[in-house]
């Protein structure tokens, strides 16, 4: 297989057939596991692999608490595992009242 079987859901502003699903493989993880369907995600296992996927998922940019949540449960790891958790917190702006 050359490439993942994926719905236009999360790639709506991508053209799928220019997408390097190697070289991007970080962003595809990434978009998937946050705007992705079920299948999609199914999918993506498939080609990655269950260990790739769970690395590539530490690694995002960004990721909404929901999903953190979800791959924290799938991958079993800790939301400070995430480089997207630290980019959040210390993004938060603290208001002294």
């Amino acid at each position: 297989m050359d490439k993942p079987i994926l719905s236009k859901q999360a790639f709506w502003d991508v053209d799928m057939d220019k997408i390097d699903y190697e070289k991007n493989a970080a962003h595809v993880v990434e978009k998937v596991i946050e705007r992705g369907k079920a299948q999609d995600f199914d999918n993506l296992l498939k080609f990655y692999g269950f260990k790739r996927v769970g690395e590539l998922a530490l690694q995002a940019n960004w990721l909404s608490d929901i999903s953190i949540n979800f791959c924290c449960v799938l991958f079993k790891v800790k939301p400070t595992d995430f480089k997207c958790y630290e980019k959040k917190q210390s993004n938060r702006l603290h208001w002294d009242f």
